[in-house]
């Protein structure tokens, strides 16, 4: 089964029941041959509500939503489809007050199903970058003037007394004309750089940085050539080398946060980048198949209070849990 639509009318004319999703979602899901989520038996028997295994030791019914971010929720397969062609064709995002008015959910159930769609999104098994590859940073987050009193820091700089300790730090490799990785750290760090670049790209490779002094590492390894293009000097391009790519990719995140989104929680940046680098990393495929190839990766399940966990922990109070902020 192949969904050829191009526009949302024909996405939710071609998904016309559920029984109809359901069917696609199996296809996708296990290619026409059904396997048991809890033990991996296949060839399950089928019953009127979905599959029983006939693994006598585990015997356990189940549906094709299970195991998946699908899992448990009340929404329609035909709304959730629905909202994923919307995530993954959108080229900056679409909000959760956007995807709320547009399927008449409330704006809560259309964030938490965002995040369940960024959960899809995530690469779970990146490719090790490799030619020529780019490294940069960037710093997401308003300016202290323009906070309110607050929620300022003191003097305008963070606990550790760095001025762009009030922003959080976001680090991105590029492979020139290929794709990327982008993870959300608490600092840039050459200890961190070195850990991202060592588990995202192969020995050999050509390192190109601007002239942040924290890449100097890389010119005294032999695993890499380091080719800095200066910046600072005026230099956007050293022997044909240059940081477009990463760039570009740092001027779609935050045009999309500035735009779209208007405030990202620190504390679920890293789901929003993985938003944006999937889209970014299948830039080259039309939205039909990047919807299929989303579908694909639907397995794992994401609960509302994991989700809201992580800010409870990180700043001790319960974030985007009543007026979401997006």
């Amino acid at each position: 089964m192949e969904a050829n639509f191009k526009t949302l009318p024909e996405c939710l004319d071609y998904f016309s029941d559920e029984e109809v999703c359901r069917q696609y979602l199996e296809h996708q899901r296990w290619g026409g041959t059904p396997a048991c989520p809890f033990c991996g038996v296949i060839n399950p028997y089928r019953t009127n509500r979905g599959f029983k295994c006939r693994d006598k030791q585990c015997g356990k019914k189940f549906s094709v939503t299970v195991g998946t971010v699908y899992e448990n929720s009340k929404i329609s397969l035909r709304l959730w489809f629905a909202v994923i062609y919307l995530c993954t064709s959108s080229k900056k995002g679409i909000s959760s007050h956007q995807v709320g008015r547009q399927l008449g959910v409330t704006q809560k159930t259309a964030w938490f199903l965002l995040h369940r769609v960024r959960e899809m999104l995530r690469d779970k098994a990146p490719q090790m970058l490799k030619g020529i590859v780019q490294v940069d940073e960037t710093y997401v987050g308003g300016l202290e003037r323009n906070k309110h009193l607050n929620k300022r820091a003191a003097k305008g700089r963070g606990e550790s007394g760095k001025a762009n300790d009030t922003k959080t730090p976001v680090f991105g490799i590029a492979e020139t004309g290929g794709k990327v990785v982008v993870k959300v750290s608490d600092w840039v760090t050459k200890k961190e750089a070195q850990e991202i670049i060592k588990r995202h790209v192969e020995d050999k490779s050509t390192m190109v940085t601007d002239g942040y002094s924290m890449y100097a590492f890389l010119s005294k390894k032999n695993q890499f050539k380091h080719v800095v293009v200066d910046h600072s000097h005026g230099q956007y391009v050293n022997g044909g080398f240059h940081t477009n790519s990463i760039e570009n990719f740092w001027s779609l995140l935050k045009r999309g946060i500035i735009g779209i989104f208007h405030q990202v929680s620190p504390w679920h940046l890293q789901r929003y980048c993985d938003e944006f680098a999937a889209r970014f990393n299948s830039r080259k495929i039309s939205d039909a198949d990047r919807f299929e190839l989303s579908i694909k990766n639907s397995n794992g399940r994401l609960k509302y209070n994991d989700l809201i966990a992580q800010g409870k922990e990180s700043k001790g109070d319960e974030p985007d849990n009543g007026i979401l902020i997006e």
